[in-house]
């Protein structure tokens, strides 16, 4: 073969741009290493069951029934769970006073949810007592006026219907006299077992703010799991 003395071997292909960048990027591509410990994970793990935790519990409370006066319907050594929001409220006078030109009455209160009712059974501290909490059922509401006498107990002059009791509640009246009005803010308990219970006949109404919750439901022993009746009275 024969080559001129003056030419120059020919230069290489040239390579596509394309094929140049793309064969950068797959070299520069390389995984990322993971900096999450085991250690944070389980930090992060234990407090999100933290907070998890503290939310349920700013809602629903455990208690266990000790003695024996909510008999027949709560035994002794039952677990309940209490919703402690059930009768949360709002001074409706505190929050509309700052307005100029309207006037609320004090203690006016607002419930998002539910106000007491006749018939729930609730979780409180009694008056005058700080040991240990008490467990009884509602039976008046602010207004109302309450008289035992002759087996029974009346409300507004109207007899209550207690199919859940197994006793009546003849054996004593109210503080010498068979009339009790309730007050404003406050509710009168009495406890299912009327012969064998302390309650709004020995000391007092009790605030509604003394309240702690309202029993919803009962998980121990598993033979009496469910949520608790709610007794309807009918207008009184």
């Amino acid at each position: 073969m024969v080559r001129p003395f003056n030419s120059r071997p020919a230069p290489p292909p040239e390579v596509p741009v394309a094929d140049v960048q793309d064969d950068q990027v797959t070299r520069n591509v390389t995984p990322k290493p993971n900096n999450r410990s085991a250690v944070w994970e389980l930090v992060e793990t234990l407090l999100l069951a933290l907070i998890i935790f503290v939310g349920v519990r700013s809602v629903i409370l455990n208690y266990r029934v000790d003695g024996m006066s909510m008999e027949p319907n709560l035994h002794n050594g039952e677990m309940l769970i209490v919703n402690r929001r059930e009768y949360s409220h709002l001074d409706v006078a505190k929050l509309v006073d700052w307005i100029p030109g309207i006037h609320v009455t004090t203690g006016t209160s607002w419930y998002p949810f539910r106000p007491p009712q006749r018939g729930d059974i609730i979780v409180f501290m009694p008056p005058g007592v700080t040991s240990e909490p008490y467990i009884k059922r509602i039976i008046g509401l602010p207004g109302d006026q309450i008289s035992i006498h002759d087996g029974g107990v009346y409300v507004n002059s109207k007899r209550l219907d207690e199919s859940y009791l197994r006793s009546d509640t003849s054996w004593r009246g109210i503080a010498g006299d068979n009339t009790y009005t309730v007050q404003s803010g406050n509710v009168f308990v009495l406890g299912d077992n009327r012969n064998n219970s302390s309650d709004s006949r020995v000391f007092g109404e009790v605030p509604i703010g003394n309240i702690i919750g309202k029993a919803w439901l009962a998980y121990w022993p598993p033979s009496e799991m469910g949520v608790l009746p709610q007794p309807n009275y009918g207008p009184q």
